[in-house]
């Protein structure tokens, strides 16, 4: 009976990576206005009710990969030395993430242009991200000084954002420079205070 489960829930993945992977090449291709769920059902060749099965909608189904891909990123957190700061632990876990042979796939590349071109798809990422900044400050609170409330909820969003951020940029760069190099660079920007005691004393003419 296990195997029967486990190879009942291998199927499951594959049948929703075929029909994100779908659903991600006809965007690419048509835009996200012109692709039906339909559309995107007969190419992953499985039916209407079943594509309903597994995602709400097409949104859903073009920003799968992404979804799993911050998963997978909170639990490389979750992970980290206890003792290592918290922060430290986000820094390092997305540095060695996207330091892994080979970069970042073309299939995450794509999302991140299409939810720069698509409103609708930056919209539904933007919900997904604030789904998962819940589970990330959950992980952070129980890092050694991560603390709770405000500190750990503070500390998730503006990791994601400065994902996010960084994201855009190497996009608008037409990926000119590593990407792990502008995730330093936008979440070492990130640890920064605002107050302006780190800043330069202001010239004025």
């Amino acid at each position: 009976m296990e195997i029967t489960a486990g190879l009942r829930e291998r199927k499951k993945a594959e049948t929703r990576m075929a029909v994100h992977e779908a659903a991600l090449r006809l965007t690419a291709e048509h835009g996200l206005e012109h692709v039906t769920v339909e559309a995107i059902a007969d190419a992953a060749n499985i039916s209407r009710r079943t594509f309903s099965n597994y995602f709400a909608g097409k949104e859903d189904a073009v920003l799968y990969g992404d979804e799993q891909r911050i998963r997978l990123l909170v639990e490389r957190v979750r992970t980290r030395p206890a003792e290592e700061p918290a922060w430290r632990a986000l820094h390092a876990s997305v540095h060695d993430f996207y330091c892994e042979p080979g970069g970042p796939d073309r299939q995450w590349v794509i999302r991140a242009r299409l939810a720069k071109r698509h409103p609708t798809l930056l919209a539904r990422q933007l919900a997904n991200h604030a789904n998962l900044e819940r589970e990330l400050a959950q992980v952070i609170a129980e890092r050694g000084d991560g603390g709770s409330g405000p500190r750990a909820q503070v500390m998730a969003a503006a990791f994601l954002v400065a994902l996010r951020i960084a994201t855009h940029m190497w996009t608008d760069e037409h990926e000119s420079r590593p990407l792990n190099e502008i995730m330093d660079e936008v979440l070492g920007e990130m640890a920064r205070p605002f107050d302006g005691d780190d800043l330069p004393a202001r010239q004025d003419a």
